[in-house]
């Protein structure tokens, strides 16, 4: 006889036990018995067509590195990948482990919402839209009873909306403490990624009718408008700080934030005489002020707009380094600095440990506070642990 107070059974926080407790009355309401099962929703090319069409598959090759590493086999642990009406799409992991689940039909295509098994991890969370543990006897019905199970919801990045589920499911190490965070953080690389995606496809889709300066991590820029043109770094400053500031800059002006010494009239009109030669038919610059009278784009607008709208990990893959890092001009110097400490800003107050990872291993390696960011957002099993304590100590030794 299944037991008819679960919350009991399992210790935990008095809200798990609650949350459980609501799951087994909702179960009851649908006239569930004890011997309640799963059912096969989805076979062969159902199946097939519904994982092809779903919008978490684009985003499969993000949970098997976070997570199928460690459901291989002899882990004793399985993950499965679930949609929104609590069908399973797909279940992997250790494959003696993936046998004796086939026994309580937890396969690819079966049915594990509350309404079809009452309380399991990926039902229950789909349920309340949270993050939950379901251990052994806390699940409603008798044949999953020898299970627990850790599951996350996972939502649309844009509109919020639910999408599916991630589930881990095997013995009792995966309601561990540990398994909640790395399913969470998981959902949210998840969720990143597919913003991150589309935001890459809706510009590849975008035609190529305006100018791009390309500037960053480069001394001698390139403008293109389906052709190349290759700028001195002279012609690169002067037109960056032009993008930089819309609305013109005086002769004086422009002079000064190119040098620290006067640059006389006479010398700065003759390089944009040849700043307009170069650019003859692509881009066209007005004087008094000196200003852009066609668009322009910039890899700094895309990478600051990247930034506002919190795709992180493309605004990362377009830094290609510093705004033309040899220049030592006060105006590139003063916006270099406010660029880079944009995307600082950003990625280490919101972005994903693994973007963090990927700045401060590239743009971050003597960033002290990165690394330590890091280190406080990394699971606690996370092999990535040993690599960022060993950074930190060599900063700190040479610090010393």
């Amino acid at each position: 006889m299944t037991t008819l107070s679960p919350w009991l059974a399992q210790p935990g926080s008095s809200e798990e036990r609650a949350v459980v407790r609501a799951s087994w009355d909702r179960a009851r309401r649908e006239r569930l018995a004890p011997d309640a099962s799963a059912s096969l929703a989805l076979d062969g090319a159902a199946l097939e067509a519904t994982r092809a069409a779903h919008p978490l598959t684009p985003a499969l090759p993000v949970i098997s590195r976070l997570l199928h590493r460690d459901a291989d086999d002899g882990s004793g642990v399985l993950v499965a990948v679930g949609d929104a009406m609590g069908r399973l799409l797909w279940v992997d992991g250790d494959r003696s482990l993936k046998a004796r689940a086939e026994s309580m039909l937890f396969v690819a295509g079966a049915d594990w919402s509350e309404r079809q098994v009452g309380t399991s991890a990926p039902g229950t969370a789909l349920a309340i839209d949270h993050a939950i543990q379901i251990h052994r006897t806390e699940h409603f019905a008798e044949v999953v009873q020898p299970w627990s199970c850790s599951a996350v919801p996972v939502h649309d990045p844009e509109h919020g909306g639910l999408l599916g589920v991630i589930d881990i499911t095997g013995g009792s190490e995966v309601v561990d403490p540990h398994v909640l965070p790395l399913l969470e953080a998981t959902a949210a690389a998840v969720e990143r990624e597919l913003l991150v995606q589309r935001l890459t496809q809706a510009r590849s889709a975008q035609p190529i009718d305006v100018p791009v300066l390309a500037c960053l991590g480069v001394d001698t820029g390139t403008v293109t408008d389906g052709r190349e043109r290759r700028l001195t770094m002279r012609h690169t400053e002067i037109l960056a700080l032009l993008a930089l500031h819309p609305e013109g800059l005086s002769g004086g002006e422009l002079a000064a934030m190119l040098s620290e010494h006067d640059t006389s009239p006479v010398t700065l009109r003759a390089e944009m005489t040849r700043l307009k030669r170069a650019l003859s038919g692509i881009v066209r610059v007005e004087s008094r002020p000196y200003r852009l009278a066609t668009a322009l784009e910039t890899d700094v607008d895309r990478l600051l707009s990247l930034l506002d709208r919190g795709a992180h990990r493309v605004a990362l893959s377009c830094y290609r380094g510093p705004l033309v890092p040899g220049s030592a001009a006060p105006g590139i110097v003063a916006a270099r600095d406010e660029i880079a400490g944009r995307l600082r800003t950003a990625i280490l107050t919101s972005a994903s440990a693994e973007v963090l990872y990927d700045f401060a291993s590239t743009h971050g390696r003597t960033d002290r506070d990165a690394w330590m960011q890091l280190l406080h957002g990394l699971p606690p099993r996370s092999p990535r642990r040993a690599a960022v304590v060993e950074h930190l100590e060599r900063l700190d030794r040479e610090l010393a």
